[in-house]
């Protein structure tokens, strides 16, 4: 390994493989992994080498979905090396490359391709990937040491879920050992071994910490940046289609099925959307129920109140729900009770249907493409979407029912989660903003409504609390959950 560093001759050093156009890609992303942590102060200059005796494909793993992003466009080729910058915490995976039939050469496992990962830690210069497809790792002399030493690799146990602070723990323990390794140990030395184990911990977890804070950073900051222009995009592309499903699943109740298609999903934040949720004559009740009522929509306006705002333009009106209608059919009602069922059956929380808002009919109308100022929703959080505890009585979901879709313009964005949903005509979008632990969203379900240019759009929405009841109802709190004392009301 170290002859890699120090031979001119060596097939597999760093010069060889970069006058080759095959890691053009890979050159490329390990740039932008530099430039994920440009303040870091935990670089490495990591050397790979291939003995396995097979190509392999070499992987950057995704720390949020543990996915692959593959790193060269042509396998990595027995008997090469390669040095690359990359930093703390960055997980790589290898895979053995199979053949043009799909298939690897590994008789010992079937034709099946083995795969390992390593997680970068500090105070390693390399890695090397065995025959028995196993991770070697290659650590700096003893600085004590006057002159070089060669060192030797050391396996390292395949965990495919392997964390760096796993590693940087059995790094400390061994460490340890060796200096314990003696049989006339001393009180002394015990005592000095144990802070130099605590004493490497603590550097070690200190050093994660601060790489993962980096990160999470620098993604937040991207996603912020990307998000905006998602946006601009998205809203002005009159064909985009609804984003695709991660998958699909059947909500059945009172005898029905209905298709749903889930779009994201967080501890803290789904998206889901629900084909024939709200049926006609609902429609129809909510729209003459809600026309004399119908006024300018307001939006929360941070101390507690509500008012008028130019990133809203939208008519709307609050419809209470009469529960004692419901075992007669009303249409609101049995449209109500649909969506705390729903609401419930993701969330699992009980939700009350008692003291909660009034379901919410909200009109956008298109006036052409010439209008200035076209009735739209600029992006907004329903609830909190700060990642705090949840405040009582807050809003935790939002349910927003399709009655009439607008010929052009219209749909919903969650720029943050690079989401586009297009309306149709009794489907609903349901998103909830809380975790089971109760901690708030961090913006993935910040959605806005694109402007409707021709046509009208027509919703039912249902905001959702957590904490309210019939003692405790929606209007008795302000909209930073606190709530109105009898001075206040008065």
């Amino acid at each position: 390994f170290c002859k890699v560093l120090t031979c001119k001759n060596r097939k597999a050093t760093m010069k060889i493989l970069s006058s080759s156009a095959k890691w053009s890609l890979f050159s490329i992303q390990v740039l932008v992994l530099n430039a994920a942590f440009v303040q870091s102060q935990h670089t490495h200059t990591l050397q790979v080498e291939n003995e396995s005796g097979v190509p392999i494909d070499i992987y950057w793993i995704d720390p949020q979905t543990k996915e692959g992003s593959p790193l060269t466009e042509e396998p990595f080729s027995h008997g090469h090396g390669m040095n690359f910058n990359t930093f703390t915490g960055h997980e790589f995976g290898f895979r053995e490359s199979p053949n043009e039939a799909g298939v690897c050469g590994s008789d010992a496992n079937g034709g099946s391709c083995r795969g390992t990962s390593y997680v970068v830690v500090d105070n390693i210069l390399g890695i090397r990937i065995n025959k028995k497809f196993e991770i070697e790792i290659a650590k700096p002399p003893p600085v004590e040491e006057e002159k070089y030493v060669i060192p030797e690799f050391e396996p390292v146990q395949y965990n495919p879920y392997g964390s760096t602070e796993t590693l940087a723990l059995s790094a400390c323990q061994e460490k340890s050992k060796t200096a314990v390794k003696t049989d006339t140990l001393s009180s002394v030395v015990a005592a000095t071994t144990l802070e130099e184990l605590i004493s490497c911990v603590e550097s070690n977890v200190t050093q994660e910490l601060m790489g993962v804070s980096g990160e999470v950073v620098f993604q937040s900051e991207t996603r912020a940046h990307i998000a905006e222009r998602f946006e601009n995009y998205t809203c002005a592309d009159e064909d985009m289609p609804t984003s695709p499903a991660l998958y699909t699943k059947k909500w059945i109740k009172g005898g029905i099925e209905r298709e749903v298609n889930v779009l994201h999903e967080r501890d803290a934040s789904k998206i889901h959307v629900v084909k024939n949720f709200i049926s006609p004559e609902e429609c129809l009740a909510m729209e003459e129920a809600a026309r004399p009522k119908l006024h300018k929509a307001t939006v929360a306006n941070g101390s507690g109140g509500s008012e008028l705002s130019p990133n809203r333009k939208a008519m709307q009106a609050g419809i209470k729900v009469d529960w004692s209608k419901e075992a007669e059919g009303d249409h609101i009602a049995v449209l109500s009770r649909r969506v705390y069922d729903y609401a419930n059956w993701v969330t699992g929380l009980g939700i009350e249907e008692h003291g909660q808002e009034d379901l919410m009919s909200i009109q956008y109308e298109g006036r052409g493409d010439d209008d200035g100022e076209p009735d739209r929703y600029m992006p907004h959080c329903d609830g909190d979407c700060t990642g705090l505890k949840h405040k009582p009585a807050t809003r935790i979901a939002t349910m927003v029912m399709y009655c009439v879709v607008p010929e052009k313009g219209g749909a919903t964005n969650f720029r943050n989660s690079g989401l586009h949903v297009v309306p149709e005509v009794g489907s609903a979008t349901f998103f909830s903003y809380m975790s089971p632990d109760r901690i708030m969203d961090k913006a993935f379900t910040e959605h806005s409504g694109c402007p409707v240019i021709k046509g009208e759009k027509k919703i039912v929405t249902q905001w959702i609390r957590l904490g309210v009841d019939k003692e405790n109802p929606w209007d008795s709190f302000n909209t930073l959950g606190i709530k109105y004392s009898e001075e206040d009301k008065n």
